[in-house]
């Protein structure tokens, strides 16, 4: 069974940082495609950062240049680090993942490419301005 913990949201003044994390049990990052969601309030959910099966990172483009998606093979940890976070990074963020024969070529075809996809519990950011 997969299961994916977020942890590391929190409140911050805008131009802030913070660092989100996400720990995988029964899935190793590296295998598929994974990455990030983010559901603002009163929208649907959308992609904020994929990393591909083909080992490409997909922004969203409202945090290309801001947001960086990486991780620790070591620790089997995913992160996403956040800067100049802004009052419309406002959202519940979601860790995502997929096995590798279930991964788009492209980060932003996600939601609408064919699978199943593995969710975290969520992690909720707040900017203030």
């Amino acid at each position: 069974q997969v299961r994916l913990t977020e942890s590391g949201g929190g409140s911050v003044q805008t131009g802030g940082s913070l660092r989100l994390s996400c720990t995988p049990s029964g899935y190793v990052f590296g295998r598929g495609c994974f990455g990030w969601f983010r559901q603002r309030s009163g929208s649907e959910r959308e992609v904020a950062a994929i990393y591909t099966a083909a080992g490409d990172t997909y922004y969203h483009d409202s945090v290309e240049g801001r947001f960086t998606l990486s991780r620790d093979g070591a620790a089997g940890t995913m992160y996403l680090q956040m800067n100049k976070l802004m009052p419309e990074d406002t959202a519940m963020y979601y860790c995502v993942a997929r096995y590798r024969y279930r991964c788009p070529a492209y980060g932003a075809a996600w939601s609408t490419y064919p699978g199943n996809t593995f969710w975290g519990q969520g992690t909720q950011v707040t900017v203030s301005s």
